[in-house]
C-alpha cells in the first residue's frame, strides 16, 4: 500500500511534527507499505523527499530531516499529488502535521479536493476541534461538562478584557482559541498579570479564551474510530514542581518537565466516566480516525471536565496517544495499521454518497 506522509508545516509545532513523523516512519510495517515523504517547511513550501533521513537530537530523540528540494510539488483537483508534473501513486495520506495549517481543516480540505483518502478527522471535525471556543460551545450544547469560559478579541479595550475576566474570578488560564502545544497559554493569578497574558495569547490568534482555573489532575484519553468511537483507558500528565501547568517548556524543552502515566490511577467509576465522555465529545464534534481528548479532574470535588481535543496528537515514541493505546494492547505498528484502515473505510463509505441528481 502506498502511503504519503506529510510532515513539518507552518505552525509553531513544526519541530514536534519532525519528531512525530520520525516515529511514524520507523513504525510503519515495511512489508505492508511503501512510503512517500513530503516535508512542508516553515514558509509553507512542499518538498518531495528522496528517502527518509533521521537525525538524533539530544533530549528530543530522532527527528525526520526535511531536505530542501527544487522539485515542484502540486496538489491537483481530483487527481492527487504530482511531483515535477507526474502523478505520484498514493493510496492514503497520513498528515503528521500539528497545529495551524495541518490540524485545523485546511490541509484536510486540500486533500478532499485532490480526491485522496487521509488519516484523521475530516474538514469539519478538524476545524471545530482546533477552535477551542467552537468545541466548548458544541460540547456545552450537548450537555457535556466544560469549565466556565469567556472569549475576548483583538481590538477590545483593556476594560473589556477586565470585565470578561471578572465574570470568572481569579485564578484564570488564558490561551489562544486556535493554537496547540500550549503556545501563548498562561496562568493568571493577579489582575496585573491579566493584560500581558491576553496580549501574549493574541499574538497567536485573533481571539483568546479566558477560562476559570480548576485545581485538577490533567487526564488524557485516546479515542479511535469513525463510528462508533472507541476510547482507551486514560493516562495522566503530572507536571514537575518547576512548572505551574503542562506548558510548552514542560512538553518539549525540559526533559524532566512532566511525568506521563499510562494508564492513570483512577477510581473505576471516574475512569469509565472519562472514557464515555471522551467518546461523546469525539462524536459530537464529528471526529473520525483518531483524537486525544484532554480532561480536568477536580482534586476537591472529583468533577470531570472536558478541556480540549487534539485531532493529530503527538506521535513520538513517548507521546501519550500511542502510549495509552499501547497500554491497552494496541501496539504502535498496529495502531498505524488501524488508522490507515479507518481512512480507507471512510473514503469507501464516502464513495456511496451522491453529489448530483
Amino acid at each position: 500500500m502506498k502511503v504519503c506522509i506529510l510532515y513539518g508545516g507552518r505552525s509553531g509545532e513544526h519541530e514536534v511534527s519532525l519528531r512525530s513523523a520520525a516515529s511514524v516512519v520507523k513504525n510503519l510495517d515495511a512489508s505492508r507499505y511503501s512510503v512517500t515523504l513530503i516535508g512542508i517547511d516553515k514558509g509553507g513550501r512542499w518538498h518531495a523527499q528522496e528517502a527518509p533521513r533521521f537525525t538524533h537530537v539530544a533530549g528530543q530523540g530522532d527527528v525526520l530531516s526535511l531536505v530542501p528540494s527544487s522539485r515542484t510539488v502540486s496538489v491537483v483537483p481530483s487527481d492527487g499529488i504530482h511531483v515535477d508534473g507526474r502523478k505520484v501513486p498514493i493510496d492514503c495520506v497520513f498528515p503528521v502535521l500539528h497545529g495551524t495549517f495541518g490540524e485545523d481543516g485546511t490541509v484536510q480540505g486540500l486533500l478532499e479536493m485532490a480526491g485522496l483518502p487521509y488519516v484523521g478527522a475530516g474538514v469539519l471535525g478538524s476545524s471545530a476541534s482546533m477552535d477551542k471556543e467552537t468545541a466548548k460551545r458544541l460540547w456545552r450544547d450537548a450537555g457535556l461538562p466544560i469549565v466556565d469560559f469567556e472569549v475576548v478579541r483583538r481590538g477590545a479595550t483593556p476594560d473589556e478584557y477586565r470585565v470578561a475576566a471578572s465574570r470568572l474570578g481569579m485564578p484564570l488560564f488564558v490561551k489562544p482559541c486556535s493554537a496547540g502545544s500550549s503556545l501563548g497559554a498562561a496562568r493568571v493569578d493577579t489582575g496585573e498579570a491579566l493584560l500581558p497574558a491576553i496580549e501574549e495569547a493574541l499574538r497567536f490568534d485573533m481571539r483568546a479564551l479566558i477560562e476559570r482555573c480548576v485545581d485538577a489532575r490533567e487526564i488524557e484519553c485516546a479515542v479511535t474510530g469513525n463510528f462508533p468511537a472507541r476510547a482507551f483507558p486514560p493516562g495522566e500528565i503530572v507536571p514537575s514542581s518547576g512548572h505551574g501547568f503542562y506548558d510548552y517548556e514542560a512538553k518539549y524543552i525540559d526533559p524532566q518537565g512532566a511525568t506521563l502515566r499510562a494508564p492513570a490511577e483512577l477510581d473505576p467509576g471516574v475512569r469509565d466516566t472519562i472514557m464515555r465522555t471522551a467518546e461523546a465529545a469525539y462524536t459530537v464534534i464529528r471526529c473520525q480516525g483518531m483524537a486525544r481528548v484532554d480532561f480536568f479532574v477536580d482534586r476537591v470535588s472529583g468533577g470531570v471536565y472536558l478541556n480540549e481535543i487534539n485531532t493529530i496528537p503527538g506521535f513520538t515514541s513517548i507521546s501519550m496517544f500511542p502510549r495509552m493505546c499501547g497500554a491497552a494492547g494496541l501496539s504502535y505498528p498496529r495502531l498505524l495499521d488501524t488508522l490507515i484502515e479507518l481512512a480507507v473505510a471512510r473514503e469507501t463509505e464516502k464513495a456511496t454518497v451522491r453529489f448530483e441528481k
